[in-house]
This record gives structure tokens, C-alpha cells and sequence, in this order.
């Protein structure tokens, strides 16, 4: 399938600031595309780019194989034909939330714009609340009208710009869901734009990590967590630490946690130095084993669907355990750190 929206080389700038450059992508019909990185990452600046409510300095960005801009040409935004959800939703205060989506409809007659109104209306699963005001509705009630209105036009692409960062953290997983869904169904491509990596892996079928004004990687999610091209990718996906090693050979490393041994070859020859960077979610305290690093363990949170242990090793390093076995150590019991790594994340030292 080609591609709906591609981004070339794209450069997005302030008077003389660069905030993002060179960046490219690509997203096809029915994808949903991620943005995540750090607060002043320039991921906003790229989307409002991608709109046409900013000039882009250098690149192009076209629209199935439509240039719609460059540096020396912009069609307007409402002629992309893009569906666009603010982060504080841009809701109009004094219009009903039926008028606010049919707000982008007024070329089409009365009853068009009814029928369009009331579809969008059970799509979002508010049917019934069609003559309330925005003051009267929840957090999440607004988000399902912003993404109704931004849908109402029937856009080739949303976008949305941090669509959940005012919800709280179940609302957030709720609404995550249930938008990907919605936009799903109606089978067109989404650019989200997110700081939160959990939302990011919920909702999309592609990621791309922004940091320092450059795209960092792009891919899938299981791709950029399994294999990030960078110690800051990693990080930045995933909670993690870093653990020098020495190559044994193309499948084993000797490591402060013990001769670690991997199903898949690493890449580096014996006697090359790396580092290794291994989540929490990958070791586990066992009883104390010859061949194992030995620690003490410092304290133990019970996390519901997991428990945390902070394990400080016998070199003093504090190291940190997620399992989702229930365990029974306790705080200054003596135990070992066994580390299941099925796929290594392995960078040069």
C-alpha cells in the first residue's frame, strides 16, 4: 500500500531557531502514528507543520503524492482536508456540543449536517448529551467532542496534539483505548503527538522517538523497545539499566550479574568490550546460586500486578527487580540475581 502522508527532510523553524530538522516519514491509510519524546522536543511544532498552521523552513510534506508543503509552497490548512484535536480540546464555550461539531460542516445543508451531528454522536458514545455546553461535561466527555468534531469533516488525516495529558491515569488508559478504536472504524491515518510511553505503545501501529529536534528512530512499537538503535531510545521507551560486559563469545557476556548467555547472537566478537542494557522486568531474585551475582535486598513494593525489589549487589551497585511471581523475601534477606534476557539490547562501550 502507498503511502498517505509523506514527510521529507523537514525542517521547522523560529526567526533564526531551528526547533526540528531533518526528519522523515511515512504513514499509510487506516495508520496511527505516534510522536513521543520530552517536553520542548519540538514534537507540537512538527504537528502544527504538519497542519500548515506553521511554515516548514526546508523538506517536503505531501499528501497522497500531493505536495502540500515546502519551504516555498503551503496549501492552507483547510484545504488538507485534516481533522485536528487540540490538547486542551478548543471546544467553543458558548456553542452546544452539537453545534460544536457541526461547526467545520456549514457548506452542507440542514439536514446533512444532522445526520453527520448524530452518527458522530453515537460513534463517541454520547447520544444523548447533544444539547449540553462544554462547562457541563467530564474531561473525557470533551475529548469524545473534540474527536467527533475533528471527525465530522470526514478528514484523511487526524491529528492530535497530546489528546489525554488532562486526564487522569485511568481515564487516560480508558480513553486511549477507546479513541483507537474509534479511529479504527472509520479507517483513516492519525498523527498523535504524546510525552507518555505507555499511551504511545496503546495506541499505535508506528512510533517515532523525537528528541533534540531530530527523529530518532521509527518503526513499530515492539521494534524500538526490542530494538533501539540508541541508549537514549532505550531509555526513553523503557525503564532500564546499563551493565558493562566482556564477549565470551557471539552468544555470552561476562557481566557484574554473572556470564549472561542469550538465545541470539549479540554481534561482537570474544574479548570486545559492551554495554548491555537490561529492564527491570528481566531480573529476578532467586535463592542465592553459584554462578549468580549475590545481593541484599533493600526493600519490597507490592504493586498489585507486580512487586518491586531494590537489590543492592555485593559491589555495592542498587539494581532494580519487577516480577510478577509472588515472591516471599523480604528486606535484608540474601538472595541472587538471575537475569532472563531473551533478546539482548546490546550497544558498543
Amino acid at each position: 500500500m502507498s503511502e498517505l502522508l509523506s514527510v521529507e527532510s523537514l525542517a521547522c523553524a523560529y526567526g533564526q531557531q531551528t526547533i526540528v530538522s531533518d526528519v522523515s516519514f511515512g504513514i499509510k491509510q487506516g495508520e496511527i502514528a505516534c510522536l513521543l519524546g520530552p517536553s520542548g522536543c519540538g514534537k507540537t511544532t512538527l504537528l502544527r507543520g504538519l497542519a500548515g498552521f506553521n511554515p516548514i523552513s526546508a523538506g517536503v510534506i505531501r499528501m497522497a503524492g500531493e505536495i502540500i508543503s515546502s519551504a516555498t509552497h503551503s496549501i492552507p490548512p483547510e484545504k488538507r482536508r485534516m481533522g485536528m484535536v487540540f490538547q486542551d480540546y478548543a471546544l467553543f464555550p458558548h456553542l452546544s456540543v452539537e453545534d460544536n461539531i457541526a461547526f467545520g460542516l456549514k457548506e452542507q445543508k440542514r439536514s446533512q449536517r444532522r445526520a453527520i451531528v448524530l452518527s458522530m454522536l453515537e460513534l463517541v458514545r454520547l447520544p444523548d448529551l447533544s444539547k449540553r455546553y462544554p462547562h457541563e461535561l467530564s474531561g473525557g466527555q470533551q475529548q469524545r467532542v473534540a474527536l467527533a468534531r475533528a471527525l465530522a469533516s470526514r478528514p484523511r488525516l487526524l491529528l492530535m496534539d497530546e489528546p489525554f495529558s488532562n486526564l487522569d491515569t485511568e481515564m487516560r488508559k480508558e480513553l486511549s483505548l477507546e479513541v483507537r478504536d474509534i479511529i479504527k472504524q472509520q479507517d483513516i491515518a492519525a498523527v498523535v503527538v504524546t510525552h507518555d510511553q505507555e499511551e504511545a505503545f496503546v495506541i499505535s501501529d508506528v512510533l517515532g522517538i523525537l528528541a533534540d529536534g531530530k527523529l530518532q528512530q521509527w518503526g513499530t512499537p515492539e521494534a524500538l523497545y526490542y530494538q533501539p538503535n540508541s541508549l537514549q531510545v532505550a531509555r526513553f521507551v523503557g525503564e532500564g539499566e546499563l551493565y558493562e560486559g566482556a564477549c565470551l563469545n557471539e552468544r555470552s557476556v561476562q557481566t557484574e550479574l554473572g556470564v549472561l548467555e542469550f538465545a541470539e547472537p549479540l554481534g561482537f566478537q570474544s574479548k570486545d568490550q559492551l554495554n548491555l542494557f537490561i529492564r527491570p522486568a528481566d531480573l529476578s531474585p532467586i535463592p542465592v546460586a553459584e554462578g549468580h551475582a549475590v545481593a541484599t535486598v533493600l526493600s519490597r513494593d507490592f504493586m498489585g500486578e507486580a512487586t518491586r525489589y531494590r537489590l543492592k549487589l555485593d559491589n555495592g551497585r542498587v539494581v532494580t527487580a519487577v516480577v510478577r511471581e509472588l515472591l516471599s523475601y523480604r528486606e535484608g534477606d540474601r538472595v541472587s540475581v538471575q537475569v532472563a534476557v531473551h533478546r539482548p539490547i546490546v550497544f558498543p562501550a
